[in-house]
């Protein structure tokens, strides 16, 4: 085409040196240099979401530093305070981004894809990347409840009834509780917002429409009072309602300041347009003193034809978990972790789609799918699943590449892997509609392998990716490899349940040739690194990114448990790769990892080494209040800083830590016990989980505290003969039951 022939760079550096600036084309070229030569740069995707994230920095930028006068997000108040421990210099920085407390919970309604977020100190965004809610209790004299600046106050998730959050804030006299939920009216999902005021002194309840979120400025250009004084609409078509209707209102736009400056002003307007777009507006209520107030706030998420788009039929939590493995946790924070990571996976997975995060996350990557899909599956939500694997050949493109975004080159592995993994615990054979999809996605994995023979330590891998860009820059990644391995073994597998006998064997040869070549590799690398570490490329030291490296052994058991190279791998992220106890990733991330955390866990337990229960229990002490993980965790202010503030990827891996501490397959053997901390065992609690799915059938392991030991009972609903077992609880000794027994005791060691 013709714009290829025309000299780009060349007019490009000329015009910048002209006026005095840096070469761009010449910084390009030195940025690709750190990173393996790759076709794609940079993917759509990463560009795309990129540049939407460093905007909203602009706009942070342009809005906060010089306005630090309002009430501003969690966030804001402590990253800008001087004498906060989450405070950021802002200096050259040309983005300002919420680096220190990325923290919130998601609420909504099983398959519907309207989810509200719920910041720490009770901040209501209820549409996704919107406008925010916020209530506040204010006195004439200046002083009040302003949730966002209050220290003292507390937050629990509510699942009783459904989902909730509750939030109690605490100062001067004033006491504030929110309570936000998603719930129905007729066929239209509502966020509601129950309010409790309370004052020892005369005071008025404030609740205000603020133009940001936990990310930052979110616009807001109008705000209206309906006729119905009652009723709010926002930006032309949102509307917010409130019950009993308010005292008065207070409306305010940018050049004014912030509404709350305005509250006690006299004003007649019922309207205010803001051309910047930070509108802002306050409901107020009076309060008298030491007397309760109760609100009721209620924000329609849908409307019209969209509420059926949204949310595809009316299932009630209770009929969302209907089929669901039951547990039984003799600490209560393990227990309630465990209940709020089951209510995420239930409802980031909405009729037919899967997202790892409500908010800067809500969108598909067949990666985090694996693992979230895989959690689904070990407790039994198997219609769930099987919806989302439905969309699978349709997300397909015609070359056979499962696509959520170029230049990831585990995607296939991972989408035939969990086929499999369906087919495994399910014990159904693949759906006659995925055939020709399997088929693709094994043949794409065969044809994005380099020449064999290039005497290169690439030799057979993948190309450059950017894998799990966490990782670091585009390289020739083992994580890559490691998934393509395994997706060929499942393609196989599945081909032969259709007898197509063949193209089985040829895949399950392809594989092990595939694997021949990852494992030439890194015995090559081990010569130069003088260990059997396995770094995350062939051209990479051993640094944190190695922990890519340990799907080899979880979830892929790809190699032996006490494999060489595995336990050297984990012997270098356990010296060197630990903060707080637990994984800091600093590449990217910058924080420590819960589901990283939970990978090493994994890859402890599977060998039976020390240090599982640790990395175990720094993850249930890394979660929020309300039982939820960011992606990342800063070391310092314990708030997230990295990725979305509801991470689903992390509680899929706490599910599937609890599930496989009870039951773990290896190979044709099913563990049982071998995560179960022993001070459990010391209480007098039955300890419990199942039934729950297995390659052999459905199954329950019940731990029961005796005088004379550890009694480890079992039932299996078996599809063919029961399984060999080995009950390996930690602190007891071992025992491997006979075929016929359904129950053993276990002694202490020592």
């Amino acid at each position: 085409m013709w714009f290829k022939w025309v000299p780009w760079k060349f007019m490009v550096s000329r015009l910048a040196r002209s006026g005095g600036f840096i070469d761009p084309v010449k910084i390009l070229f030195k940025i690709e240099a750190f990173s393996q030569p790759m076709d794609i740069q940079k993917p759509l995707e990463m560009l795309r979401s990129g540049m939407a994230f460093h905007a909203r920095g602009i706009l942070n930028t342009s809005a906060i530093q010089h306005n630090l006068d309002w009430i501003w997000p969690y966030w804001v108040e402590r990253q800008y305070n001087p004498f906060d421990i989450s405070f950021v210099p802002r200096s050259f920085l040309l983005t300002h981004i919420n680096l220190t407390q990325r923290n919130w919970t998601a609420i909504g309604l099983p398959d519907c894809n309207s989810f509200c977020i719920v910041d720490p100190k009770g901040l209501l965004t209820p549409f996704w990347d919107s406008w925010s809610i916020d209530a506040w209790i204010v006195c004439k004299d200046g002083k009040g409840l302003f949730p966002s600046r209050v220290r003292n106050s507390d937050q629990r998730l509510d699942l009783k009834e459904g989902l909730a959050v509750e939030t109690h804030s605490r100062v001067l006299g004033m006491d504030l509780k929110a309570r936000h939920e998603v719930q129905r009216a007729g066929d239209v999902p509502a966020c509601v917002t129950d309010l409790t005021a309370k004052s020892s002194r005369e005071a008025w309840l404030a609740v205000s429409i603020r133009p940001y979120n936990p990310e930052g400025v979110s616009f807001v250009t109008t705000i209206s009072r309906e006729s119905d004084p009652s009723v709010w609409k926002i930006d032309g078509h949102k509307e917010v309602h409130f019950d009993p209707a308010p005292s008065y209102h207070r409306f305010s736009y940018y050049r004014h300041g912030d509404v709350h400056t305005r509250l006690f002003e006299d004003q007649n307007e019922t309207e205010v347009t803001c051309n910047v777009g930070m509108a802002s507006a306050a409901a107020m209520y009076p309060l008298g003193r030491d007397t309760e107030k109760h609100v009721r706030i209620t924000v329609p998420l849908v409307s019209g034809h969209a509420a059926k788009k949204s949310c595809s039929s009316p299932v009630s939590w209770e009929d969302a978990l209907r089929r669901c493995a039951s547990f039984n946790l003799p600490e209560k924070r393990f227990q309630e972790l465990t209940e709020g990571s089951i209510r995420a996976l239930v409802l980031l997975s909405p009729d037919g789609v899967v997202y790892p995060g409500p908010y800067t996350y809500k969108r598909f990557w067949f990666r985090d799918a694996a693992f979230i899909l895989n959690a689904l599956l070990c407790l039994g939500l198997f219609e769930r699943v099987e919806k989302i694997l439905d969309t699978y050949p349709g997300r397909q493109i015609p070359n056979g590449f499962y696509l959520s975004q170029e230049g990831e080159w585990d995607s296939n592995g991972e989408a035939l892997w969990i086929i499999r993994r369906y087919c495994e615990l399910t014990g159904m054979p693949p759906k006659s509609s995925w055939r020709r999809s399997i088929l693709k996605g094994a043949r794409w994995i065969l044809n994005k392998r380099l020449p064999p023979d290039s005497g290169e330590l690439h030799a057979g891998l993948f190309p450059p990716g950017f894998s799990a860009e966490h990782l670091g820059p585009n390289d020739y990644y083992y994580w890559d490899d490691f998934w393509g391995v395994a997706g060929l073994r499942a393609a196989a597998d599945l081909l032969e349940a259709y007898e197509d006998f063949r193209r089985a064997d040829k895949l399950r040869d392809e594989s092990n040739l595939f694997l021949k070549a990852v494992e030439q590799s890194l015995s090559r690398v081990a010569d130069r690194l003088g260990r059997p570490g396995m770094p995350a490329s062939p051209y990479r030291r051993l640094d944190s990114g190695a922990i890519g490296s340990l799907v080899s052994g979880y979830p892929l058991q790809i190699f032996p448990q006490k494999d060489r190279r595995l336990m050297d791998t984990l012997d270098f992220l356990l010296d060197g790769c630990l903060v707080n106890d637990g994984f800091f990733l600093d590449i990217i991330h910058s924080g420590i990892n819960p589901y990283l955390t939970l990978h090493l866990a994994q890859a402890l337990m599977r060998a039976g080494r020390e240090g599982c229960l640790d990395l175990y229990r720094t993850v249930a002490d890394l979660a929020s209040p309300t039982g939820r993980w960011p992606e990342a965790i800063h070391p310092r202010t314990l708030g997230g800083c990295m990725g979305d503030g509801d991470h689903v990827w992390a509680a899929a891996e706490w599910i599937l830590m609890v599930r496989n501490s009870f039951i773990r397959e290896e190979g044709n053997k099913i563990v049982l016990g071998s995560g179960i901390f022993p001070s459990w065992c010391r209480k007098n609690d039955v300890i419990s989980f199942g039934p729950a799915p297995t390659p052999f059938g459905e199954m329950s392991v019940r731990v029961e505290p005796k005088i004379q030991g550890l009694q480890v009972s079992w039932e299996g609903a078996w599809r063919t003969c029961p399984p060999a077992l080995e009950v390996s609880v930690p602190g007891f000794d071992s025992l491997v039951p006979g075929p016929e027994e359904t129950s053993v005791m276990l002694s202490w060691k020592g």
